[in-house]
């Protein structure tokens, strides 16, 4: 279902508007200049501040802007959703206090040592994924390599059946891309959502293991076991947000070299040069949007905002602030300083960055090993996806002999 088409992002923006979808930069440049914090009707009323000084403001205030879920679209949290503090996905839906006590659980499993501990299984990964391209010398990077990244990490995390990798990209595009469907539909489409993720949860249940499920089922917290609402939702979460925000990420870095010649030509020359290029990529190409609920009516950056209004925070568009960044809309390679605002600020800052840059780091350094050159296909045959994370769904590439 597509929404009318916008003529003022500023009073009428929509995130899945083809124009936005496409090429949403300059439409962030036009409204950070003349109007910092749009306004649109659609959805039930939306906010979408595009400055940083904005976008830090409502992410950093807990006490007018709520978490309980973060997903923009045509409904709000329904009356038998998982309440708050808990929200629908915790810790990320979950509102102080208890948001400290959901993001502790989870922070061991993503800290520096464990995701070391995962680097050899992802660049083995990623060379297979190379292999099974075998002599072409035209493919898509999106859909024959970047999206397979990430599912085959957290699908080991979670102790899932490999062979679901194709179930999870469906999962993701009814999370993140289905947000202009109906309320009635958006239900329906999550349906087949819940009842895989409690039969793995049943499943976990009956023959525990070494993984982060049966780690969510054992956990305690007060003496008490997590809430089955937080199990789920938590699994939701580390699958929905571990896979397509980094294979987004992989796949804009692989977009950007393939159409900059000269970047690719440095890391090529450079290779310790990755960590800070990576960094860069996010910063250009941060793939992340998220939302907020305001709690009550407030008045805030000079906007009358209403109870259960949205408020999506431009992360992508605050990292091009001129106010904070130096020359911000030219992507720098070897910047090094880059506080950017890729995984977020505040309490809700990415649990999951180490895991997100390894990743990224390593699926850079093997795609550029085995392939020193590559160049766009076709730059109109590139297709990016809607809603609140963006990257590249179709990635056509040629190899460019040496």
């Amino acid at each position: 279902m597509e929404n009318p088409p916008v003529t003022d992002f500023a009073t009428d923006w929509d995130h899945t508007d083809p124009a936005w979808v496409h090429d949403p930069y300059p439409i962030w440049d036009d409204l950070r200049q003349r109007c910092p914090v749009a306004h649109t009707d659609r959805y039930g009323g939306a906010w979408f501040p595009a400055t940083h000084a904005g976008v830090s403001a409502v992410a950093q205030d807990t006490e007018h802007f709520t978490s309980r879920t973060v997903v923009l679209g045509n409904g709000r949290p329904l009356e038998d959703a998982p309440p708050a503090p808990i929200g629908v996905a915790p810790p990320i839906t979950s509102d102080p206090p208890f948001h400290t006590i959901a993001r502790r659980l989870i922070l061991p499993a993503f800290a520096p040592g464990p995701v070391r501990a995962l680097e050899p299984r992802v660049r083995e990964l990623c060379r297979r994924l190379l292999d099974d391209l075998g002599d072409a010398t035209e493919f898509d990077a999106a859909t024959q390599y970047a999206q397979f990244i990430p599912p085959g990490v957290i699908v080991r995390m979670l102790g899932f059946p490999e062979a679901d990798e194709d179930v999870f990209r469906d999962f993701i595009h009814v999370v993140l891309e289905g947000v202009n469907h109906p309320v009635e539909e958006r239900i329906e489409e999550f349906a087949p959502i819940e009842a895989y993720i409690t039969a793995q949860i049943e499943d976990h249940r009956a023959h525990p293991r070494d993984d982060l499920t049966s780690y969510l089922l054992g956990v305690e917290v007060g003496g008490q076991p997590l809430a089955p609402e937080h199990v789920f939702g938590t699994i939701i979460l580390v699958l929905i947000a571990g896979i397509d925000t980094t294979w987004s990420a992989i796949g804009s870095a692989l977009w950007h070299l393939a159409s900059h010649p000269d970047d690719l030509a440095r890391l090529r020359e450079d290779p310790d040069l990755m960590p800070i290029a990576v960094e860069e990529f996010l910063r250009f190409y941060a793939p992340v949007t998220m939302a907020r609920l305001v709690k009550r009516d407030v008045e805030f950056l000079g906007c009358p905002m209403r109870e259960d209004d949205w408020v999506l925070l431009g992360f992508p568009a605050a990292n091009r602030d001129p106010e904070v960044f130096p020359d911000a809309d030219r992507f720098v390679i070897d910047r090094l300083e880059n506080r950017h605002l890729a995984f977020g600020l505040g309490i809700h800052r990415c649990a999951g960055s180490n895991l997100a840059r390894m990743e990224m780091r390593v699926a850079l350094e093997e795609f550029l090993a085995r392939f020193p050159r590559v160049e766009l296909v076709d730059p109109e045959a590139v297709t990016w996806s809607q809603g609140q994370v963006r990257g590249p769904r179709r990635l056509p590439v040629r190899v460019v002999p040496a």
